[in-house]
């Protein structure tokens, strides 16, 4: 059984201040967890650190929501994963907002992807389609692209250093998951298109769901078997939602050893 990860990203919100506030009051909440779920936050860039020395010792790990494919440069603004390496465990590469608004390519997220892997980041990868891709019918046309094209040259020494999340773009934010079952035949045809590339160790990677993902609809998504966690957003930013989806995906988990 693929041990479940779930990860926050707190996207552009909170202040220092309330950043660790609020990591302090998830840390009091998370820990009795820790042994059957894997917990990471994705606060933003300013406060790595910060949050990072107040969770010392806690099970809950730090990522990034986003790293640059240099180590060091004239890359104004920008933040390199030989920089993170000092106090992240993981990385987010590929959300659709960096896509769409910041117009990353697939080619960049490579570059992106090799980068982050070279100085032990652990790696969550977003993929997904927009509406109109979507209702379409583009949906495999679409990931396929985006995943063949991340993960080209890329060499794996363990199946957790890279989990991908497949967050359907027309769901983030807007309230409309996609159906348990929709999502769990879209993650399995991202699981054969990992076989391709890294064989045995497919079937022991971590894909993700994510996009309007919620306590109400936690568990019947983690009941699904190709989904071993979640990539989420809007119900991070509270913790009262954030335990209970964690809550939720261990139960489910202890259900599944009985």
């Amino acid at each position: 059984m693929r041990r479940p990860l779930i990860a926050g990203n707190w996207k552009m919100h909170f202040t220092v201040p309330e950043g660790l506030e609020y990591a302090l009051r998830l840390r009091r909440e998370v820990e009795r967890y820790a042994s059957a779920v894997d917990v990471v936050i994705l606060p933003p860039a300013v406060m790595l650190w910060e949050i990072a020395n107040a969770l010392r010792g806690c099970p809950i790990e730090i990522g990034a929501q986003n790293a640059a494919w240099e180590d060091q440069g004239p890359f104004t603004g920008e933040i390199s994963p030989k920089m993170l390496a000092g106090w992240c465990h993981y990385v987010l590469i590929g959300h659709s907002e960096r896509r769409q608004l910041f117009n990353e390519t697939d080619e960049e997220l490579n570059r992106k992807l090799q980068a982050a892997l070279r100085h032990r980041l652990k790696v969550i990868l977003a993929v997904g389609e927009t509406l109109d891709e979507y209702e379409a019918g583009r949906t495999a046309e679409v990931i396929t692209r985006q995943l063949d094209a991340a993960v080209y040259g890329v060499e794996l020494e363990s199946p957790i250093d890279l989990s991908i999340a497949y967050e359907p773009v027309w769901a983030i934010g807007t309230g409309r998951a996609a159906t348990p079952d929709y999502a769990n035949e879209t993650m399995g045809l991202i699981r054969r298109l990992l076989e391709k590339s890294f064989k045995r160790l497919a079937s022991e990677m971590r894909i993700l769901y994510g996009g309007s993902v919620t306590p109400a609809n936690a568990r019947s998504l983690m009941e699904q078997s190709e989904i071993d966690g979640a990539l989420v957003g809007g119900a991070s930013l509270k913790a009262p939602d954030f335990t209970q989806i964690i809550q939720a995906t261990v139960e489910v988990v202890q259900s599944q050893r009985v």
